[in-house]
């Protein structure tokens, strides 16, 4: 999934971009009835929309990040961690300190986790954005049990027939829900519907 938020008028996706991008169009549209902002995470966004554009453009730009302890412009920022003495004995016995061997930790942790976490946040932001836009559509339940089964083939037959953009976005959060061990036709769907 990548950073991007999107617009919806009724089942017309009207646009997407960043967050600023995102509140600019749904304030231009503020009048109209049906207009929902979607996160990247699949959820429901609710922006505050008063004043004008440049009002709106300052309060979501992208915030500067604090500066602080650690080494901010590597991106490295300094927390409490609080662990067990036979924890913080073993830390200090590691070649570079404690604070090398936990980084190394939690990179080895997070790589591990991370094809199962993408799969995860993938399934749920699909979940979601479906639950909002088509729980009254037909084959909503079976297209959900055939997403958390990691069925992408059942998945697709039952979105195929709903409206256009809605499910475009589907497939565009369920990109990693069925997994990278599985073949998935949501890729293949994708491309031929853009031919």
């Amino acid at each position: 999934m990548d950073e991007r938020f999107v617009v919806f008028r009724g089942p017309e996706r009207v646009a997407s971009g960043t967050r600023v991008e995102a509140a600019l169009a749904a304030h231009a549209l503020a009048s109209q009835p049906g207009v929902l902002v979607f996160g990247p995470d699949g959820r429901g966004i609710d922006f505050d929309l008063t004043g004008g554009q440049d009002e709106i453009s300052r309060r979501y730009a992208p915030a500067e990040a604090a500066r602080g302890r650690g080494r901010p412009k590597l991106g490295v920022v300094a927390r409490e961690v609080t662990l067990l003495p036979r924890h913080w004995d073993w830390l200090a016995s590691q070649p570079g300190g404690a604070s090398v061997a936990l980084r190394k930790l939690v990179e080895a942790a997070s790589r591990a986790a991370e094809g199962p976490d993408r799969v995860r946040a993938a399934r749920e932001a699909t979940y979601r954005f479906a639950s909002a836009m088509a729980g009254d559509l037909p084959g909503f339940e079976e297209a959900m049990r055939a997403l958390f089964a990691g069925d992408d083939t059942a998945f697709e037959t039952r979105i195929e027939a709903w409206p256009t953009d809605i499910a475009a976005q589907l497939r565009t959060y369920a990109a990693e829900a069925f997994g990278p061990d599985q073949p998935s036709d949501l890729a293949s769907t994708s491309a031929s519907r853009a031919e």
